[in-house]
């Protein structure tokens, strides 16, 4: 996500926390600022007219790009979140930088004394000669010089090898600074690593996280085949069913016809037993009639 804000700060170090709250979301702010307290903000490489950062959000490690360029001010983050103008991720880095800038400012500050406080010279006598400039004073020892050469280089390796630093001399004027400057690097190296061992954690959890994932992929990809398999099977019992179900129809309506059928028989063999019963009639009535025949021959 990339936003572009218009900014009269010359320096990124000047944009101080109600400056920043005054143009973002205050909801994105708020959490911005919890995670600067959270320590979730690593600052790359910086300057007052850009930054490279990462920050370790709620869902991951996110990395942005902050910069001053013509009036604006661009911030580009590797997040989707449609919070507007700045995202939470680029607040919390332009807090931390903010912070971490503020020492450097406060020792490059010098203060100037007011016209009021500025001592008055007497003006100057030509006929006096020129007072001689004052010789450069400096803070500098030899022994402190060579103590400090001879503990440059095991600092050197240390940085290079990720040691821990060999107890500093103790040193006064320039040389001071220069071993805070060693002092830095080390404490940048350490927040490196610590961020390294948070990602590798953090990659850690992730894959774990899809190895359950594929396992659970896995276990209900054999679900909907063996799912598929029973709808099969039923499908086919299914088939099974209505071809049964045409079959008895067929029956059905072929024992409908032969009902029929079996009802003109039947009532063809009653008529035709009727028939007998008159026949049988007669047949009794020419028995009865041949006996009294035969009666009045057998008399005589």
């Amino acid at each position: 996500m990339r936003n572009k804000i218009p900014c009269t700060a010359e320096r990124l170090s000047l944009l101080d926390p109600p400056m920043i709250q005054a143009v973002v979301d205050r909801n994105a702010f708020h959490i911005g600022n919890q995670y600067l307290s959270e320590n979730r903000v690593r600052i790359v490489e910086a300057d007052d007219a850009q930054i490279s950062s990462a920050v370790i959000g709620n869902s991951g490690l996110y990395e942005q790009t902050i910069r001053l360029k013509e009036g604006h001010l661009i911030s580009k983050c590797s997040c989707a979140l449609p919070e507007e103008p700045m995202c939470r991720h680029c607040i919390a880095v332009l807090l931390e930088y903010h912070r971490w800038a503020q020492p450097r400012n406060g020792q490059q500050k010098k203060t100037k004394p007011s016209p009021t406080q500025q001592p008055t010279q007497a003006p100057p006598n030509r006929d006096s000669a020129p007072a001689p400039n004052p010789a450069p004073t400096t803070d500098l020892k030899l022994g402190e010089v060579m103590a400090f050469i001879e503990w440059v280089q095991p600092a050197l390796k240390a940085l290079e090898r990720g040691h821990p630093l060999p107890d500093s001399p103790k040193v006064s004027g320039d040389l001071g600074p220069c071993i805070q400057h060693f002092r830095n690097l080390d404490e940048r190296r350490r927040e490196s690593e610590e961020l390294r061992a948070n990602l590798e954690s953090d990659m850690r959890d992730r894959e774990a996280y899809v190895g359950r994932l594929t396992q659970q992929l896995q276990a209900s990809l054999e679900e909907i085949k063996t799912t598929q398999a029973s709808a099969q099977q039923l499908q086919q019992e299914l088939n099974a069913c209505k071809e049964i179900l045409i079959k008895v129809s067929e029956v059905a309506s072929e024992v409908g016809g032969y009902g029929s059928q079996l009802k003109s028989v039947a009532g063809e063999v009653m008529s035709k037993g009727s028939q007998l019963d008159k026949l049988a009639q007669s047949f009794r009535e020419v028995s009865t009639t041949l006996k009294t025949l035969a009666k009045p021959s057998a008399n005589s």
